[in-house]
């Protein structure tokens, strides 16, 4: 599969600018950073055709081949051969890949699998910040063979196939197919004598306690890397990381929405019509709200910085309070007869007491006379 153009990759014109190369792969890496595009192979694989290919364009001598022969300028398979050689050698790059070899002359060293760890947290853990420790599976390297997989007292040997390279090249012409060693699996070694306890393959399962700091004003999603405590790598290969994921548990009574929070105030029926102070919660205490007279439900009550102060924000959230009038229930005689008293007063001068209700009565009306 032949490799898209550098200049299509980033967006730009064969004649741009560093500025506008730098732009536009700041662009694209931000956008398909695997980071905020987990579990999305097209995302990174659109990060590292656009990284490749800045790379390429932001050196001026690896542009200028470029712009001159193509991907085989800045190809390092192409550099060093010459004739039917170089074009084997070309070829057999190809091959390998199709064959699922890694690169010429060079075991096959992985690193290791990242890790996903789901943390629930609470609501006040996400505002303050908290430090908890977590216990996780993982491969590690095996302490009896020190990853080598071989029994203790004997080392691995030389894979005669192919001679510790981990690869082997059949020639055909000028024609040449590289592919992962069958004897060694492209460890470029053979273990006569496997450890029992890794049973050969170097790396044990096992968990591990580690503490994680969580840093204040985290959110749903947030994700909290720990280099290198992912699982252990393949053939002396780097470990992969630890991606802890934000998880908010629910609270009881406020819900989030990125910095602010939002919270349902109960009042009565006095309160709502004749006004009053209440006192309610917040996130880092209590706080008091006048409440204005003839209060409808349904209006809100917005509390400066009295939210979270989210991980990348300047400034502290806002409380939301949505006020929700409650209908007395469980009602004694005495209470229903002021009910339908005050009913009857409302009777006499609906329009001036009950405004909503008039003009919600004269849209049915003409709903219907239409």
């Amino acid at each position: 599969m032949s490799k898209k153009d550098y200049y299509e990759v980033l967006g730009v014109s064969r004649d741009a600018g560093e500025n506008e190369i730098k732009n536009n792969y700041r662009k694209l890496a931000m956008e398909h950073h695997p980071d905020r595009n987990p579990d999305n192979p097209r995302s990174e694989e659109r990060f590292k055709e656009a990284k490749e290919a800045y790379e390429i364009l932001s050196d001026p001598n690896k542009r200028a081949a470029y712009d001159r022969h193509g991907h085989a300028g800045v190809d390092p398979s192409m550099a060093g051969g010459s004739g039917a050689q170089g074009f084997a050698d070309a070829f057999g790059d190809i091959f390998g890949d199709i064959f699922g070899s890694g690169q010429s002359g060079r075991s096959n060293v992985y690193r290791g699998a990242d890790l996903r760890y789901n943390m629930d947290i609470s609501l006040e853990q996400a505002a303050h910040g908290t430090e908890t420790k977590i216990r996780v599976p993982t491969m590690e390297t095996c302490d009896t063979c020190h990853g080598s997989g071989a029994k203790p007292g004997t080392s691995p040997t030389t894979c005669p196939t192919c001679s510790g390279h981990g690869q082997v090249r059949m020639q055909q012409g000028f024609f040449s197919i590289q592919q992962t060693c069958p004897k060694c699996h492209g460890s470029g070694k053979i273990v006569a004598s496997a450890c029992v306890i890794c049973s050969g393959s170097g790396r044990v399962k096992q968990h591990k306690t580690l503490s994680v700091k969580i840093p204040a004003g985290v959110d749903e999603g947030d994700r909290i890397r720990l280099s290198g405590e992912g699982e252990a790598g393949v053939n002396g290969g780097p470990p992969g990381d630890l991606y802890v994921v934000i998880n908010l548990l629910a609270h009881p009574v406020f819900q989030r929405d990125h910095n602010d929070l939002h919270c349902e105030m109960p009042i009565s029926f006095t309160t709502a019509a004749l006004g009053g102070e209440i006192e309610i919660p917040t996130i880092e205490g209590h706080a008091k709200i006048k409440v204005p007279a003839e209060t409808q439900s349904g209006k809100i009550f917005r509390l400066r910085g009295k939210g979270i102060k989210g991980v990348r924000s300047h400034s502290q959230g806002d409380l939301l309070c949505h006020v929700m009038v409650e209908t007395p229930v469980k009602l004694t005689a005495r209470q229903k007869e002021l009910f339908h008293e005050l009913e009857t007063l409302n009777q006499e001068d609906s329009a001036r007491h009950s405004p909503r209700t008039k003009s919600w009565m004269n849209k049915v009306r003409e709903f219907f006379t239409e």
